[in-house]
């Protein structure tokens, strides 16, 4: 969590006009909730290999993973390694102790998985289109920022149905895949978007994260290009904080609702406030931490640390408090265990809006990861969601 030289003197500004008001110890509070509020909104550009490969064995398909949540976790994931050079696809627990758990290699992509002492597990098991469907096509997505690359997928036969994934934060365009195939069997098109910071699509002047308050943009420009290409039914799709990019679409743009007949949310960020509380309390920060971050990434003085060129609006971004404006069927996926974005707020949003959400409750899955844990389930709920369309 070290700071550039730029970071302490933005942070310095805000403390100079603080540091009357407040003690040392809730300065020293403030310094790291306002490092919390910049890490949510700059997109990472290393994630950390935070998993210790313990052995690899490849003539035998199988590899020793030091003991932790995410490596007890059941299912099939992609494996990066080798600060991402590296990358494999892992299957299911074989057995485990206390110390350690073995797993199945599924394949070895690239890299020297052998010589690997740590890694990552990510839910994108599919590295492109090509694994999914035997057809697809790399095309661009015209946005006010210029051309964002997507992949067009058709369905079998010629469809007007398409339905538009929007990948969450830190991730890309492979986190929609495996909706690919349930997808083409009901015969739908499917569009895998990017949007402006996301490490392909264009970046915005200030390279910030706009937690759905911004990027929704990007999203009306893929409806676009969708109605363009003779579009009659639209589904959007959102994972994570992709959930809240395709609600503020549907929310803010008359564009996106003429032809939108549903909304898939994965895992959900529905209600940031909630999200931030949740995020503070698990790294140890002080009990109102989350609702100082709130205040920061809100406030215009917030700019001056965050490097956000206009403050985020999370009142606008709560899909509970707007829950009504909503029209069209939803269905709703999201663990119990999540660990990153709380249930709490999907509960509710399906509580206060039963009539049109389908909300289907996983455990064990955590964030983003319901196909892996349980795939069989998930592609027969999205599959048959989109049957009923």
């Amino acid at each position: 969590m070290a700071l550039t030289r730029r970071s302490r003197t933005a942070i310095g500004i805000v403390l100079g006009v603080l540091g009357a008001l407040v003690t040392g110890a809730a300065i020293a509070a403030a310094v790291t909730a306002v490092v919390f509020a910049r890490r949510v909104v700059i997109p990472p550009l290393k994630r950390d290999e935070d998993l210790q490969l313990s052995s690899v064995d490849l003539a035998g398909g199988r590899l020793a993973l030091a003991s932790s949540d995410e490596s007890r976790m059941r299912g099939r994931y992609g494996l990066w390694f080798e600060n991402d050079s590296g990358h494999a696809r892992i299957g299911d627990v074989v057995d485990e102790d206390d110390r350690s758990v073995r797993r199945t290699i599924d394949s070895v992509d690239f890299g020297r998985l052998d010589r690997a002492r740590r890694g990552r597990i990510n839910s994108w098991y599919h590295l492109g289109p090509w694994e999914v469907a035997d057809d697809y096509e790399n095309v661009l997505v015209e946005t006010a920022l210029g051309p964002a690359p997507a992949w067009f997928v058709p369905a079998p036969t010629e469809s007007h149905d398409w339905i538009i994934q929007v990948h969450g934060r830190g991730a890309k365009r492979q986190e929609g895949l495996r909706a690919v195939p349930p997808a083409r069997a009901q015969g739908w098109n499917s569009l895998l978007v990017s949007y402006r910071n996301d490490g392909e699509a264009p970046e915005s002047e200030d390279r910030r994260y706009g937690l759905g308050g911004t990027e929704w943009a990007d999203v009306v420009a893929a409806v676009r290009f969708a109605n363009d290409r003779g579009a009659r039914r639209i589904v959007l799709m959102g994972w994570s904080m992709g959930g809240a990019i395709a609600l503020q679409a549907f929310f803010r743009s008359a564009e996106v609702r003429e032809r939108l007949v549903g909304i898939v949310l994965e895992s959900p960020a529905v209600d940031w406030v909630d999200i931030l509380r949740f995020q503070g309390r698990a790294a140890g920060l002080p009990h109102d931490a989350g609702e100082f971050v709130a205040r920061v990434l809100s406030a215009p003085l917030g700019g001056v640390v965050t490097g956000l060129a206009a403050p985020i609006d999370l009142e606008a971004l709560d899909a509970v408090a707007r829950a009504d404006e909503l029209d069209v069927p939803i269905l709703l996926m999201h663990s119990v265990d999540d660990g990153f974005v709380p249930i709490e707020g999907s509960r509710r949003l399906a509580t206060v809006r039963a009539d049109i959400v389908q909300f289907e409750v996983f455990e064990g899955a955590r964030h983003t990861k319901l196909w892996n844990h349980d795939p069989e389930r998930w592609t027969a709920l999205l599959g048959d969601w989109l049957a009923a369309r």
